[in-house]
């Protein structure tokens, strides 16, 4: 009988361990939208432009300039990873990662004004294959340890 009510318990908090993190996952996960799914949205729903979203998205090419020496005023189009065509302007005010380079994948958070630009509050630059290692690197590193 003790065993029992032992093991009910330990269910009952191992059920109430996991909604915790289950909930507290889903809370802080972050989603963001690509290119094509911002355009689709406002599309179907013109009051996105209102809307504070996230959107990752590439740099296009030869697309950036800065306005003035002394201006934190950035401009460049972003496109969809998977749908070049699909692509917009944006405006960004505020220093540039160092990170930053014509052709790097962004994430951006902001605005998609009515205007068609794209308002960014901030800009993060993705670039995980820039720190890994070459394979001839990591031949060289199994060699000396």
């Amino acid at each position: 009988m003790k065993n029992r009510r032992f093991l009910v318990g330990l269910v009952g908090v191992a059920l109430v361990v996991g909604y915790l993190v289950w909930t507290g996952i889903s809370d802080t996960m972050v989603y963001y939208l690509t290119p094509t799914e911002l355009v689709a949205k406002v599309s179907q729903d013109p009051s996105f432009h209102s809307v504070g979203v996230k959107v990752s998205g590439k740099v296009v090419p030869g697309s950036y300039a800065q306005e003035g020496e002394e201006d934190l005023l950035h401009r460049f189009r972003v496109h969809d990873i998977e749908h070049p065509e699909v692509a917009f302007p944006v405006i960004y005010r505020d220093v540039l990662p160092d990170t930053f380079t014509d052709d790097v994948e962004v994430v951006l958070e902001g605005r998609f004004g009515e205007d068609g630009v794209f308002h960014a509050k901030t800009l993060l630059t993705k670039c995980g294959s820039r720190y890994e290692a070459s394979p001839d690197e990591m031949a060289g590193q199994e060699m000396v340890q």
